[in-house]
């Protein structure tokens, strides 16, 4: 797939998600390249009064596209819950499972999306597969005193995890909430939420990228030949 028509799948995608936005709702903002449409679609809505509506950006860059949007901030401590987020995903399986963290926001976005109300991915077709395991390699956010700690129980559970290194300078990826992420090969999951649950055991771990589906509302995909489909749980 060319990289203008899979942008022109992100946009229908995006466009799709915004008719769920209401006005007057605590909206969850994720992260990545399909929530780029959504958040600069948003800005553009005329038919949304904007200034009712309280974005909860869950991460730096999803915080500043807001804010050179004119959109409105909210901080994820202010509310008890928040109505709807908008998020993107690596990649997306049968059952509406995800692997999500390719961005490297993967703490602040499960956070983001446990306190919604409904959660809304938004994907392109080239996220989909029939199993999660071998599609992706599986982010863990770890605190960097227990890198070698969590490297080891990572193996022992199965995983080859390796420590995603950065573009623009020497060393590791560092997060927004500084801490390193180990990018963990599975090419076996028998259970998501087992797995999920388990990694996040490891003393040293803040949190992965398995999204099990009980975080999911449902899933909009743009497709070439049948359109948007949305699915629920």
């Amino acid at each position: 797939m060319k990289n203008d028509e899979k942008l022109l799948l992100k946009q229908k995608s995006a466009q799709k998600a915004l008719s769920y936005v209401k006005n007057g709702m605590v909206l969850g903002i994720g992260s990545g390249s399909t929530v780029r449409e959504f958040i600069r679609l948003l800005a553009a809505s005329s038919s949304l009064d904007l200034q009712s509506i309280i974005c909860i950006p869950s991460s730096f860059d999803t915080e500043s596209l807001l804010v050179k949007a004119n959109l409105r901030l909210g901080r994820l401590n202010q509310f008890s819950k928040i109505d709807l987020t908008i998020d993107g995903a690596d990649r997306v399986d049968s059952k509406l499972n995800l692997i999500k963290g390719g961005g490297g926001a993967l703490l602040r976005e499960k956070i983001v999306a446990a306190a919604s109300k409904e959660v809304i991915i938004i994907v392109d077709e080239s996220k989909l597969v029939k199993e999660l395991a071998g599609s992706y390699p599986i982010p863990v956010e770890v605190l960097p005193l227990a890198k070698v700690f969590v490297e080891n129980a990572l193996q022992k559970l199965g995983g080859k995890p390796s420590l995603r290194l950065a573009a623009n300078k020497l060393g590791a990826t560092i997060t927004d909430n500084g801490n390193m992420l180990l990018d963990t090969e599975f090419t076996k999951i028998p259970d998501i939420a087992k797995l999920e649950e388990e990694i996040n055991n490891i003393p040293g771990v803040f949190e992965n990228g398995l999204f099990s589906n009980r975080l999911v509302t449902r899933i909009i995909i743009a497709t070439t030949t049948k359109g948007i489909i949305v699915k629920e749980k």
